[in-house]
């Protein structure tokens, strides 16, 4: 069953002096547990794609539904909540704030959406047990190698329980040991609570690791390959 389906999805960007086409008429589905790669060359519109089927950005045409519903066409604010309560974000920069520690960057996205402080907590400490971080949980991203602040990254974009995780080149600040670690990581995930994982990579390694690697080129799919 399709959890994600996009049909004729078109996105273009208007500076005032040029018009770029980033998307140029895309179509496709994902299935509910499935861990897809999205791939190509720099421009090719990778993190457009990522951006419009997750809500991040408008659409200029065409249509994205998430579990049957059309993102796009709810207000600004159903949406936010939306986003909040169904899915998770991993960028390759991490986005921690410096002066809070590993739990409180974790606690807070549940905080901001109106969680009690206490089940923000629980929920914040399980999330780092499942990415093996619960003895750094009181230090600060300074005290944290890059791998562990991934891990971190990875564990607040999984405390809401969210349906789908969007990850933006999750690897990409990481060297091949760290990378290839996060990436059996993010495998064990989608394996055990069955979440759906659409990833942005230029990394061929990561590409493997995932079930379908979809190519771009020219903000259109070129071509579709199953790995497993």
């Amino acid at each position: 069953m399709s959890i994600i389906n996009a049909k004729n999805v078109h996105k273009t960007y208007d500076t005032g002096k040029i018009q770029v086409k980033a998307l140029k008429g895309v179509d496709l589905e994902i299935e509910k547990g499935e861990m897809i790669a999205v791939m190509g060359s720099s421009g090719c519109g990778k993190t457009t794609l990522l951006n419009c089927f997750s809500g991040l950005d408008d659409l200029t045409t065409g249509s994205v539904l998430i579990e049957g519903q059309d993102v796009h066409a709810m207000k600004d604010n159903p949406r936010t909540e939306y986003r909040a309560q169904k899915m998770g974000f991993i960028f390759q920069s991490f986005n921690l704030l410096p002066v809070l520690t590993a739990i409180e960057n974790v606690e807070l996205p549940l905080l901001v959406s109106g969680t009690s402080s206490k089940e923000a907590n629980q929920r914040a400490e399980k999330a780092l047990e499942l990415v093996g971080l619960t003895e750094w949980k009181d230090h600060k991203p300074s005290e944290l190698s890059g791998g562990q602040q991934q891990r971190v990254t990875i564990a607040r974009s999984l405390v809401n329980d969210p349906t789908i995780v969007w990850a933006d080149e999750p690897t990409g600040n990481l060297d091949s040991k760290n990378s290839k670690e996060i990436m059996k990581l993010l495998l064990k995930l989608n394996k055990e609570n069955n979440q759906t994982f659409v990833i942005v990579t230029h990394d061929p390694a990561v590409g493997k690791m995932c079930k379908r690697v979809v190519e771009m080129e020219s903000g259109l799919i070129k071509r579709e390959t199953n790995n497993k």
